[in-house]
């Protein structure tokens, strides 16, 4: 790897966590720069503007994300165990979090506004892709007989998303793995007696 790609591989790495912890409005140029032991002018070799560097750190944490967990389902034979897999990477987020800081789904999400368009724009497009995979779990588990034929596989994702990332955000709020215990345990009761065949 070449001296700037290392160099940039650091920033984003600090950024990314920084990002993911203090938010994104939070975060200074300043506190980059600190966590780097960069100038400013450095960074901006790399990245065209802060708002630049805080799409690429997103995109980042949601790539690492579905990697894990497409690994993960991939590695299931049935659509209990693959849904299961959805529920208890939410439930690491706040034991065992893959990505410091929890959710950045969930923190883009409630950060982002109107000011940073393309930011939100990334956010959406991450939860297309999150809900079609949940969807595309469904659908395959109908192929295989292994979930109701009148399941509608969109309420499912919907549900099972909406509720996890409320679990989340009041785990964390309350520095506590209660609710999204209770969350995850009661989604693999519904998953079980409502979905499953």
């Amino acid at each position: 790897m070449r001296s700037s790609e290392i160099t940039k591989a650091k920033v984003l790495k600090e950024a990314t966590n920084l990002f993911n912890t203090k938010g994104y409005k939070s975060t200074s140029l300043s506190d980059i720069t600190d966590a780097t032991g960069l100038t400013k002018g450095a960074i901006y070799r790399h990245f065209e503007s802060k708002e630049c560097l805080e799409i690429e750190a997103f995109q980042k944490m949601m790539q690492a994300i579905f990697v894990a967990l497409n690994e993960k389902i991939k590695a299931q034979n049935n659509t209990r165990d693959k849904l299961f897999c959805v529920l208890n990477l939410f439930q690491s987020y706040i034991t065992n979090p893959l990505i410091i800081g929890g959710c950045p789904l969930l923190n883009v999400a409630v950060e982002v506004d109107d000011t940073n368009l393309e930011l939100k724009q990334k956010a959406q497009q991450a939860l297309t892709v999150f809900r079609d995979s949940v969807e595309r779990i469904i659908i395959n588990g109908k192929t295989h007989k292994q979930v109701g034929a009148l399941v509608n596989e969109k309420l499912v994702a919907t549900i099972m998303i909406s509720t996890l990332e409320g679990g989340v955000m009041m785990s964390k709020l309350q520095n506590s793995n209660s609710d999204i215990e209770i969350v995850v345990n009661h989604l693999k009761n519904w998953i079980v007696s409502d979905i499953l065949l």
